[in-house]
């Protein structure tokens, strides 16, 4: 199951306690302090990773911490330093303070290393308190505790493409042929149920891009009916937005008011998206109807770009997927 939020309480090692220990040997009866100190606590680690698809590695684990310190030992030993409690985020999780709202970091890039709480610091040993007054101190000081805190994960897929529309217009379909994810298919809405990322790849120049099937959208997502911002936050980072039509107008629809209700949620959501550059993919352009809206609509929105295909013949897929790499490698320069 796709996890794109996740409540988590964190906690950094606690510094192992320092030492009063005392040097005994044969010859050496009283010899003089030699308590080592304690070991450093582990820290929590966030680290980005483009190979993490999603949060649901703490569904079941909520609750983590990293490794304390080892107490210091006589014969001026220290302690082990804890180890540090690794996790691994996919690109585009934002962590935030759940009281304030506030955000804290954001993981944006292949690893990405950001220290989120710090272990303590290990005690010192009675070796650090021997003076000319002093000669046998047994003084030393615990280990500091380790940070810890609670905090909302939240991810806002990073992928090149972003792949919008209603219900049922094929975009499912088009992921399946174009990259190498495999959402479920059927002729009913909402089959996809979360995020799908799949990678377009172009072995010819050793390139990929990435492309993130949202799932279908309907009116009033803006204003989180539905599952609204749980599927639109997944659009803000994407390069550029490729839009899907039904132009043979499946179920009694007109694909010129649907890519004017589209438009309106992504407005709805932020008015940037709409900055975002987009092209306009006109689905099922093997059936009657498509024809005849595809003029409609071309002599509306002249200035889109509109790419005609069919996902059941693959019609139109190969004219495509060189567009989009061209459009994404336009906007990495920019």
């Amino acid at each position: 199951m796709f996890v794109d939020e996740a409540q988590v309480h964190l906690k950094a090692g606690n510094g192992g306690d320092g030492c009063a220990g005392f040097r005994r040997e044969k010859f050496l009866p009283k010899g003089g302090p030699d308590g080592g100190d304690g070991g450093k606590g582990g820290d929590v680690v966030l680290i980005g990773d483009e190979n993490a698809s999603d949060l649901s590695q703490f569904q079941y684990t909520p609750s983590l911490r990293a490794k304390h310190g080892d107490p210091g030992q006589g014969r001026d030993c220290y302690g082990h330093a804890g180890e540090d409690l690794l996790l691994r985020l996919p690109l585009g999780t934002v962590v935030t303070d759940p009281e304030t709202g506030r955000a804290v970091m954001e993981m944006t890039e292949h690893g990405q290393r950001v220290v989120l709480l710090h272990g303590g610091k290990g005690g010192l040993g009675n070796l650090h308190f021997k003076s000319s007054t002093n000669r046998t101190p047994r003084q030393f000081t615990p280990g500091q505790l380790g940070e810890e805190g609670s905090f909302k994960l939240v991810l806002k897929t990073i992928a090149d493409v972003g792949l919008v529309g209603f219900p049922n217009a094929g975009k499912s379909s088009l992921t399946n042929q174009m990259t190498r994810a495999h959402p479920k298919m059927a002729p009913y809405p909402f089959t996809t149920l979360h995020v799908q990322v799949g990678i377009i790849e172009y072995p010819a120049s050793y390139e990929r891009i990435r492309m993130a099937d949202i799932p279908g959208l309907i009116e009033g997502s803006s204003d989180n009916k539905g599952l609204g911002h749980e599927f639109l936050r997944h659009i803000e980072r994407c390069r550029l937005l490729l839009i899907m039509l039904d132009m043979a107008g499946t179920d009694g629809r007109d694909p010129l008011d649907d890519y004017k209700h589209l438009l309106g949620e992504l407005e709805g959501h932020d008015a940037a998206l709409l900055k975002k550059p987009r092209i306009v993919v006109a689905n099922k352009m093997d059936e009657a109807a498509a024809a005849k809206n595809c003029q409609r609509f071309k002599r509306k929105y002249r200035t889109i770009p509109l790419f005609k295909i069919s996902c059941l013949t693959g019609d139109g897929l190969e004219e495509l997927k060189p567009e989009l790499l061209i459009q994404v490698k336009q906007e990495r320069k920019g």
